[in-house]
């Protein structure tokens, strides 16, 4: 009996630290060959500023969404981006989002909110090439802007989540087209 009582006790303390270690399975956030993933991005250009960027968000039938349009610097303008809030998740356990994209070789900002009415975000900017890809952004390294100017406070903790947005803001005119397959948490 103290022997059954002592190998269960150790292989409860042996489960129990594992178990806490045991890093979470890949998180979809999305994947646009389900058309239901589409719902709830919405473009949001520089006109909120007076602006005459004109970005749109549509689904490609070959299972991806495109995001294409072109950034005007005219009227103090020079961005278009794509969002979508969604209820706050834990993102606690992951450490990066993936995402399978294919640019026209332009810079882009991928940017996170931890609350849905938070103050500032948190962006990463990457390059494409042209080709598909995946870029994998290390959520902790994405430093946090309000309105564009980086702020003197800590890299994003990775938390929680309830934003994901794509931006295009070179400081030139330029047409555009980003089209994503999906956006995966590791």
């Amino acid at each position: 009996m103290t022997q059954t009582l002592t190998l269960a006790f150790i292989c409860a303390l042996t489960l129990i630290p594992l178990h806490a270690q045991t890093p979470e399975p890949e998180k979809i956030l999305f994947d646009f060959a389900d058309p239901a993933a589409l719902r709830g991005w919405r473009v949001q250009d520089d006109g909120v500023m007076g602006g005459l960027s004109k970005g749109k968000i549509a689904l490609d039938p070959a299972g991806y969404a495109v995001f294409s349009g072109k950034v005007s610097l005219e009227n103090n303008g020079g961005f278009s981006s794509v969002q979508c809030y969604f209820d706050p998740l834990d993102v606690s356990t992951y450490r990066n989002a993936v995402i399978r994209l294919k640019g026209d070789g332009k810079n882009y900002r991928f940017i996170v909110q931890s609350a849905k009415d938070a103050r500032h975000y948190y962006t990463a900017k990457f390059p494409t090439t042209g080709d598909w890809e995946e870029i994998r952004i290390p959520l902790r390294s994405m430093v946090p802007v309000r309105r564009g100017d980086r702020l003197d406070l800590p890299n994003y903790p990775a938390e929680t989540m309830a934003q994901a947005r794509f931006m295009i803001a070179n400081a030139r005119a330029e047409s555009f087209q980003l089209e994503i397959a999906s956006i995966v948490l590791e």
